[in-house]
């Protein structure tokens, strides 16, 4: 897990992933891990919920011929800011820089990135966006884990799962935390 800097210390997330603190359980975020994908102390973030399948697929949304080799592709929601807007993004696994993604790619490019081995593509409605400053005083309240992604996430499910999965990844104490009831009154 990343070590939460001082508040005078630059914190840097791109590229690493958001996994929600059980005490963020009401709306979107709720049990949610978050690809960083670009973060900017001075102008803020944006990333992607990779965890919330939206139970559609592009072919739901777009059914032009142009776009019939993404029809199948998952469509996932990405956050509350933008629902209205489908995007598409490509993530696959590098052995000497870890976790690659392009965001926000044409359905041409997704096409392309599709057929490369090894990458996975998304389509995204909405995406999670933080202004400046806003994520780093969300992290120094202890409302996000953070860690560097592993060269299993592209493989494991990317449902309610993941959040649980990656969790247990982190340490004994976060296994713990993913472990226990969502609700732990109701025990």
């Amino acid at each position: 897990m990343a070590e939460i800097p001082s508040q005078e210390s630059p914190i840097r997330l791109q590229g690493q992933i958001l996994i929600a603190d059980p005490s963020l359980r009401d709306g979107i975020f709720n049990r949610s891990v978050i690809l960083v994908a670009e973060h900017n102390t001075d102008e803020g973030a944006y990333g992607l919920i990779l965890n919330q399948p939206s139970g559609h697929r592009v072919g739901d949304f777009l059914s032009d011929d142009e776009f019939s080799a993404l029809a199948r592709i998952a469509v996932h929601v990405g956050g509350p800011v933008a629902r209205e807007h489908l995007t598409f993004s490509a993530l696959w696994w590098s052995d000497d820089k870890g976790l690659r993604f392009a965001t926000r790619i044409s359905a041409p490019d997704a096409i392309k990135h599709a057929r490369n081995p090894g990458t996975l593509v998304r389509a995204f409605v909405g995406y999670s966006g933080w202004s400046d400053g806003q994520l780093e005083g969300e992290l120094r309240r202890k409302s996000w884990f953070t860690a560097k992604p592993n060269e299993h996430i592209l493989a494991q499910n990317h449902d309610q799962s993941l959040w649980s999965e990656t969790l247990r990844g982190i340490s004994p104490y976060h296994r713990i935390i993913a472990e226990a009831s969502e609700n732990p009154f109701m025990n």
